[in-house]
C-alpha cells in the first residue's frame, strides 16, 4: 500500500463526464489499496469568467489594490475549485467510494497575505493523514489556502500544481501523479515538432528549467517544491483509459517522472527545448559606470513585479560608460519604460532603446555539465539557417538564445534535430 496525492487540471474537469472519468482514475488507485488524497482546479474556463466579472465591477480604490480589493477578489476566483471538488466527492460517492470534498482553508494550507499571488507557508498533514486512517479519499481544492488575515488567498495561475505538490511533501506521500492533457514531458512542443519524444524520466533541475523558459506542463513554484522536498513527481495523461494496461503500475506509470538525479541512469547531453515567445529586448546606452548602477536600473524595475532575463553588459564605445540590455515579457514593456523614465536622471543614462516580437528559445541538459562544445554546436546550427542572434545567457544546464519571433519555429526544430532529440 502507498501514499498517493492525485491532481486534476481544468481540461481533466471541464464537464460532468470528464469528472467521471477523473473519478474512475481515482477509484482504480483506491481498489489497489492506496491511500488517496485528490486536488482539484477549476472546470476549464470557470476562472476567466470569475475574472472577467470582478474586472467587470466598477474599478474603485481597494486597500491593496489601486482597482479593487485583492480579498475580494481570492474569495471569488476561489469559488471554481470548490465547486469542482464538490462534484468530484459527489461522483466518487456515487461509485461507492468513501469520499469528502475539502477546501484549502479546511486543512489547513496556510500562506502568507499576497492575496492573488499568495505563497504556501505550512501546511499540517495531520488532518489529511486521519483521513486516511479512516478510509476516506479527500478531494481538496486546489489554488487556495487561508493568509494571516484569516481571508481565502490564491497562489495565482497554475495554483493546483503548487498544492498538490505541497500537500504530497506535508503528508509525505510516495509520489504525486499531476494528471493533465497531454501524457508526458516532452522534448519539445510537439505542436512545432512533431518527432519531439516523451520523455521517461526528467530531473528536478531540468524540469525547473523546462517551466521557468517557456514549457507549459508544470508551474515552476510547483517544481521547485518538488525538488526542495524530493517529492517524485509522474506527468500524466487523464484521457488515458483509466483501466487500460499498465495504469495501476505502481513504479512504472505511464507518463513522465520527475525526480533526482541520480535516478535518471543513462543521461543525455541535452534532455529538451523550451521557448518563449513575445519577449521585448531593452538597451540602456551609455550609463554611467559606477557602483551601484545596477542595483538603481533593476531595483525599481523588481518592485514593480518586472520579470528582468538576459541581462548583457558591455562597454559603450567611448571606453568610459557602458550599455546595458535586458529582457522583460513583452505585456511589462509598457510598465518597464516608465519605471526607467523615472530613475533615468538618477542612474543616468543617455538613450533607451526597445524591440518587442522577440523570442527566447533555450537548450536544457544536466549532461552539459560534462561536455564541451554544445554552445557551439547551436550556434552554427542557427547560423547556417540565417538565425540572427540578439543575446545570449548561460548556466550549468541551460543556454538561452534571443531571436527574433517570425524565426522561433524554424529555431526550436533546427536545435531539435542537431542534438539528435529527434531519435527514439
Amino acid at each position: 500500500m502507498a501514499r498517493i496525492v492525485m491532481k486534476f487540471g481544468g481540461t481533466s474537469v471541464a464537464d460532468l463526464d470528464r469528472i467521471h472519468n477523473v473519478a474512475r482514475h481515482v477509484k482504480r488507485e483506491v481498489e489497489a489499496g492506496h491511500e488517496v488524497a485528490v486536488v482539484v482546479s477549476a472546470m476549464s474556463g470557470k476562472t476567466n469568467e470569475l475574472v472577467g466579472w470582478v474586472q467587470g465591477m466598477p474599478k474603485v480604490t481597494g486597500a491593496n489594490s489601486p482597482f479593487f480589493d485583492a480579498r475580494e477578489y481570492d474569495a471569488i476566483v476561489a469559488s471554481g475549485e470548490q465547486v469542482t471538488s464538490g462534484l468530484l466527492a459527489i461522483a466518487l460517492q456515487s461509485m461507492g467510494i468513501n469520499a469528502r470534498s475539502w477546501q484549502g482553508w479546511q486543512i489547513p494550507i496556510k500562506t502568507d497575505g499576497a492575496h492573488g499571488a499568495a505563497r504556501i507557508l505550512d501546511i499540517d498533514g495531520s488532518f489529511l493523514v486521519q483521513r486516511f486512517k479512516e478510509g476516506q479519499v479527500a478531494v481538496i481544492a486546489g489554488f487556495q489556502g487561508i493568509a494571516p488575515d484569516n481571508r481565502l488567498s490564491t497562489l495565482g495561475r497554475g495554483g493546483s500544481d503548487t498544492s498538490a505538490v505541497a500537500i504530497a511533501a506535508a503528508v509525505k506521500a510516495d509520489r504525486c501523479d499531476i494528471y493533465t492533457d497531454v501524457d508526458g514531458v516532452y522534448t519539445t512542443d510537439p505542436r512545432i515538432e512533431p518527432k519531439a519524444r516523451r520523455l521517461d524520466r526528467i530531473s528536478f533541475e531540468e524540469m525547473l528549467e523546462m517551466a521557468s523558459l517557456g514549457s507549459k506542463v508544470l508551474q515552476v513554484r510547483s517544481v521547485e517544491l518538488a525538488m526542495v522536498h524530493k517529492v517524485r513527481t509522474f506527468v500524466r495523461s487523464s484521457f488515458d483509459d483509466p483501466d487500460a494496461p499498465g495504469m495501476g503500475d505502481f513504479l512504472n506509470p505511464p507518463g513522465t517522472l520527475i525526480c533526482e538525479e541520480d535516478e535518471i541512469v543513462e543521461q543525455e547531453v541535452v534532455t529538451g527545448i523550451a521557448y518563449a515567445k513575445d519577449e521585448a529586448q531593452i538597451s540602456l546606452r551609455r550609463v554611467a559606470d559606477r557602483p551601484g548602477v545596477a542595483g538603481g536600473i533593476f531595483g525599481p524595475l523588481a518592485e514593480a513585479n518586472i520579470n528582468v532575463d538576459m541581462i548583457v553588459q558591455n562597454i559603450s564605445e567611448d571606453g568610459k560608460s557602458t550599455d546595458m540590455t535586458f529582457t522583460v515579457p513583452s505585456g511589462d514593456v509598457a510598465k518597464a519604460l516608465a519605471v526607467l523614465d523615472k530613475v533615468k536622471q538618477t542612474v543616468g543614462f543617455d538613450a533607451l532603446q526597445h524591440d518587442e516580437g522577440m523570442s527566447k528559445v533555450s537548450v536544457i541538459g544536466i549532461g552539459m555539465r560534462s561536455h564541451a562544445g554544445v554552445a557551439a554546436t547551436a550556434f552554427k546550427a542557427l547560423a547556417e539557417k540565417s538565425i540572427n542572434i540578439r543575446a545570449i545567457t548561460t548556466s550549468e544546464i541551460k543556454i538561452s538564445i534571443l531571436i527574433d519571433g517570425p524565426y522561433t519555429e524554424l529555431a526550436v526544430r533546427t536545435l531539435h534535430s542537431v542534438y539528435g532529440l529527434d531519435k527514439q
